[in-house]
């Protein structure tokens, strides 16, 4: 959808002196269809959703491809009433992509970004950039260097 976004996770990763991997794919709109084409773990694969709370404030959660968000734990963990996935409309015009294409860099966006242990269990991670036919792979580690998010576990098998 937007190859703004490439070029902003782009310049970002390249003035932090990240090391990553572009790759260009077919597209792909599921967790598994991206460990398939990326010939990747699922495990590896980033999941990116953006939420909003009872308050109609919109956060970003992220885990490991192979998980599910709790949104119990999120919502107790943010002191909310509930907790639901953003509608896509309100997805594409919080961070300027279509659900499944969604990046994990919830501060270019200004969105609060908590991230699951689950992620941080590989040495590297893969997730889409804003568009669904393209992937960056990089280290955990320097994603939440970069992010600066809140460790929280929110998801289950």
């Amino acid at each position: 959808m937007s190859e703004l976004e490439v070029k902003k996770i782009k310049a970002l990763l390249d003035s932090n002196n990240i090391e990553y991997i572009l790759t260009e794919h077919e597209p792909v709109y599921t967790s598994e269809q991206a460990a398939r084409v990326r010939g990747a773990d699922i495990r590896c694969g980033v999941k990116a959703l953006v939420l909003k709370t009872a308050e109609s404030k919109f956060v970003l959660a992220l885990i490991a491809a192979n998980r599910r968000v709790d949104l119990k734990k999120l919502t107790k963990h943010l002191e909310t009433k509930s907790l639901k996935l953003a509608k896509p409309e309100d997805v594409l015009k919080r961070t300027n992509c279509e659900v499944g294409s969604v990046h994990p860099f919830g501060i270019i966006h200004k969105l609060p970004t908590y991230i699951d242990p689950s992620v941080q269990e590989n040495e590297y991670v893969e997730f889409n950039i804003g568009v669904h036919t393209k992937s960056i792979r990089m280290k955990s580690k320097d994603l939440i260097k970069i992010i600066k998010p809140k460790i929280l576990e929110i998801s289950s098998d």
